[in-house]
């Protein structure tokens, strides 16, 4: 390739990687944290329901977690979603204990349904409170997470709020991938129009951590509106939007941490099990592909390029935007790192996270156009 066309390839990577980085600056303000509950109020009544699916390991810690709650009057119930391990005997001796406590076995998953939204479905029912929240066995909240995430969604005025907490990494792929949460996050969509604009396509949140209303919840249909996607944190925020009702995302990494998986294969399996529902879609995944690896990896390799050549016969504009764009590049990562207290070593291997987060959605769409299915947790799963 000539040095000419090199030069506009990186003022077309330039371009590329200030979409996400601009985005990020403006968002970073835009997310907000928790407020603190007002201490005049009276205690806000609320179910935390919590799906649990062969969750021994960390059921107990869940259970004491939430237990340590301050600030709201709360009942745990929890969902044995029929678990072959001792995750009801657990859940039933936190439940002798503490009466706020309370272990509903699951029924049998009809057709048609993902087993988390069939669980989700039977815990609103079961719920006694009208302020719910919704939590995933591997979150760790604070004492004070439940009372403030309940302060957010007053304060925001949505029908349903998302927080996103700290992702804690252990192997390798968690390490590389699971920050981009918040970096495709903020980095691809504008939170100010988000909040002014109530289009589904607009729509956000995460399944870990879900704040809402009985009465909203019920008119947007709830799970069962959802009921066949692997993806509760997009497809819930949109059934809500649909239904015209509000959706708000806040940032939960100073009130929860959580460590959704141990393992490289399982970070991949799980990444790949609901991406043809979010980027890895048909509609979608081409136009990401040229977002991301245009502005997130051929940044670098240009870099690495001209370096190699002495940058001989660039124009001094293709220099300047190559260098500029590789800035760009790593400019929300070193931005998101200290915020989410994420690391610096992973913020600097960004350009490879990228290439296999990719791979990932590619992989995925594959398996979706081969009719291939999956397994995650003893059940089969057919992404939709």
């Amino acid at each position: 390739m000539s040095p000419l066309a090199l030069g506009i390839l990186a003022a077309v990577a330039a371009v590329l990687a200030a979409v996400p980085a601009f985005l990020t600056l403006a968002n970073l303000r835009a997310f907000a944290r928790t407020p603190q509950p007002a201490g005049t109020m009276p205690l806000p009544a609320v179910s935390v329901l919590v799906p649990a699916r062969n969750e021994a390991a960390a059921i107990g810690r869940l259970c004491r977690d939430v237990l340590a709650s301050t600030g709201v009057d709360l009942e745990l119930v929890i969902l044995d979603d029929d678990s072959r391990d001792g995750t009801a005997a657990i859940v039933n001796e936190f439940a002798a204990a503490d009466p706020r406590v309370r272990l509903v076995p699951g029924r049998p998953l009809p057709a048609g349904w993902c087993g988390k939204q069939h669980a989700c479905g039977q815990l609103a029912r079961a719920a006694e409170h009208d302020t719910w929240v919704f939590l995933d066995v591997d979150v760790s909240p604070t004492p004070d997470a439940i009372a403030r995430a309940v302060a957010f969604l007053d304060a925001s005025g949505a029908a349903l709020a998302g927080g996103f907490p700290r992702q804690l990494t252990g192997s390798v792929l968690e390490w590389l991938l699971l920050p981009l949460i918040q970096f495709i996050l903020l980095g691809f969509l504008p939170l100010a129009r988000a909040r002014r604009d109530n289009s589904p396509g607009l729509a956000a949140g995460c399944g870990q951590f879900f704040v809402t209303r009985r009465a909203d919840y019920e008119r947007s249909g709830g799970h069962a509106a959802i009921r066949a996607s692997l993806h509760d944190g997009i497809k819930l925020p949109r059934a809500y939007r649909h239904a015209g009702l509000k959706t708000d995302v806040f940032d939960a990494s100073d009130i929860a941490s959580c460590r959704m998986y141990t393992r490289s294969v399982d970070v991949w399996r799980g990444l790949g099990k609901n991406a043809t529902e979010g980027i890895g879609s048909p509609a979608t995944i081409l136009p990401f592909t040229l977002l991301l690896a245009g502005g997130q990896i051929l940044p670098g390799g240009l870099v690495a390029a001209g370096l190699t050549t002495g940058w001989r016969g660039w124009p001094w504009w293709g220099v300047a935007c190559a260098v500029a764009a590789t800035g760009l590049s790593f400019l929300p990562r070193l931005l998101e790192a200290p915020r989410f207290r994420q690391s610096w070593a992973s913020a600097i291997a960004h350009p490879l996270g990228i290439a296999i987060f990719l791979a990932i959605q590619w992989w995925a769409l594959a398996r979706r156009t081969l009719g291939l299915e999956t397994s995650w947790r003893g059940r089969s799963l057919r992404p939709q």
